[in-house]
C-alpha cells in the first residue's frame, strides 16, 4: 500500500469506464478508488450498473474502496460551490488541494460540519498502515473527498474546532474587506463614467432668437421688416412720412407718381 499523498478530490467523468456511454439522471452506477503507486495517490473509476457486473470479479488490481451510487445531473451551474472559498466546503476543497499537514485536523472537523449538514455522505472507512481514511461523496455533484481521521481526542476536537470557527470568520472578514473594495472600485468607475459622459455630451444648441439689444446698442440685424435706422438713430423725413400715411390710412405716395400726377 503506497503511503498516501495526493489528497486531491475526485471528479466523476459522468460516463462508464468500460463502455463509455454517459450516465443519465437517476442512473445507478458503482465508484471505485484504486491504489496507484504511480502517483502517490488514488485513482477514481465509475461504472454503469450493467459493466460492474462484468468487470468486479476481474478488476486486478482490486478497487481500494467501492460503493454504489445514484447520478444527480447538474441542475444549475451557479449552485456548484466548489469555487466558494469563504464557505465551509469552500474552506475543506481548498485545504485538500493544498495538502498542508497542519491543516489534516481542520479537514477532519470540516469535513464532519458538512456531513452533518448532509453535503458530504460517508461511502467508506479504510484502515493503512498509518491512518484511517474516510471517503466521501457529494451529495450533489458525485466529487469523492478523501479525509485523514487524525484520531483526535474530545479535548483537542474542541480546540479545533475552535480554531476553525476563527478561520471562517477571518475568511469572512477577508471576503467582507474585498467586497467593500470592490464595491468602492465600482462606485469611482461609475462616477468617472458620469463624468466623461457629461464631458462628452453635446453642448446645448444655441437659439436661433437674435438677443434684443439693450439701451445704447446696436442691433446687428434690422429690428422690423421696414426699418432700416439702428435704435436711438432719428428717423428720415422719408421714413417718418411714410409711417405717418400708415397710421392715417393712406398709402405712401412714391416720386413716381407725383410725377404722373403732374
Amino acid at each position: 500500500m503506497a503511503i498516501i499523498q495526493d489528497w486531491k478530490i475526485r471528479s466523476t467523468h459522468a460516463r462508464c469506464e468500460v463502455s463509455g456511454d454517459a450516465f443519465l439522471d437517476g442512473d445507478q452506477f458503482y465508484t471505485c478508488i484504486f491504489d496507484e503507486p504511480a502517483s502517490d495517490g488514488f485513482l477514481r473509476r465509475d461504472y454503469s450498473a450493467a459493466s460492474w457486473k462484468k468487470v468486479r470479479k476481474k478488476l486486478d488490481p482490486a478497487p481500494f474502496s467501492f460503493w454504489k451510487s445514484t447520478y444527480k445531473a447538474p441542475v444549475r451551474a451557479a449552485e456548484d460551490h466548489r469555487t466558494t472559498g469563504t464557505s465551509v466546503e469552500g474552506m475543506l476543497r481548498r485545504f485538500i488541494d493544498q495538502d498542508d499537514p497542519r491543516t489534516e485536523n481542520a479537514r477532519y472537523i470540516l469535513a464532519l460540519m458538512l456531513e452533518r449538514k448532509k453535503t458530504l455522505i460517508p461511502t467508506d472507512t479504510k484502515e493503512t498502515e498509518t491512518r484511517t481514511l474516510l471517503f466521501y461523496e457529494h451529495a450533489d455533484n458525485g466529487d469523492v473527498f478523501i479525509v485523514a481521521d487524525p484520531g483526535l481526542k474530545l479535548a483537542e476536537i474542541e480546540a479545533v474546532q475552535r480554531e476553525v470557527v476563527d478561520l471562517l470568520a477571518e475568511e469572512d472578514k477577508r471576503a467582507a474587506g474585498e467586497l467593500d473594495a470592490e464595491q468602492e472600485s465600482s462606485d469611482k468607475d461609475a462616477e468617472n463614467h458620469e463624468d466623461e459622459t457629461q464631458n462628452d455630451g453635446e453642448k446645448p444648441a444655441e437659439s436661433e432668437d437674435e438677443p434684443v439689444p439693450g439701451p445704447g446698442e446696436e442691433a446687428s440685424e434690422p429690428v422690423g421688416p421696414y426699418s432700416t435706422v439702428g435704435t436711438g438713430e432719428e428717423l428720415s423725413d422719408e421714413v417718418d412720412e411714410d409711417l405717418e400715411c400708415t397710421d392715417t390710412g393712406e398709402d405712401p405716395t412714391s416720386p413716381e407718381d407725383e410725377a404722373h400726377s403732374e
